[in-house]
């Protein structure tokens, strides 16, 4: 038997409510939204950091899941691409 645990298993022991896995799934997006956004412009991370002030180490650790950004860091990001954070209704999904 392995001493390593699998993710399915260590998250059920970790009992995520619905809303926290929602939550961490939205924040996942908007950082994979952002990396997909600097990329399509063609900057690299300092390119990034020089036009938004935020400093590469920490655009680094928040492309890593690493670090959590908050939204006005994400602002500071997103506005020197062009693009900014818009709040929406969430869909329901039905099962």
């Amino acid at each position: 038997m392995s001493k390593f645990k699998n993710w399915k298993d260590v998250k059920k022991e970790l009992n995520f409510t619905p809303e926290e896995e929602a939550e961490m799934q939205l924040e996942m997006e908007l950082i994979e939204a952002t990396i997909e956004a600097r990329k399509h412009a063609n900057l690299t991370q300092r390119d990034l950091s020089e036009k938004s002030g935020i400093v590469q180490p920490s655009i680094a650790k928040i492309e890593n899941f690493a670090r959590s950004p908050q939204a006005s860091t994400l602002i500071k990001l997103l506005y020197p691409l062009g693009y900014t954070i818009k709040v929406v209704p969430l869909n329901k999904v039905k099962k």
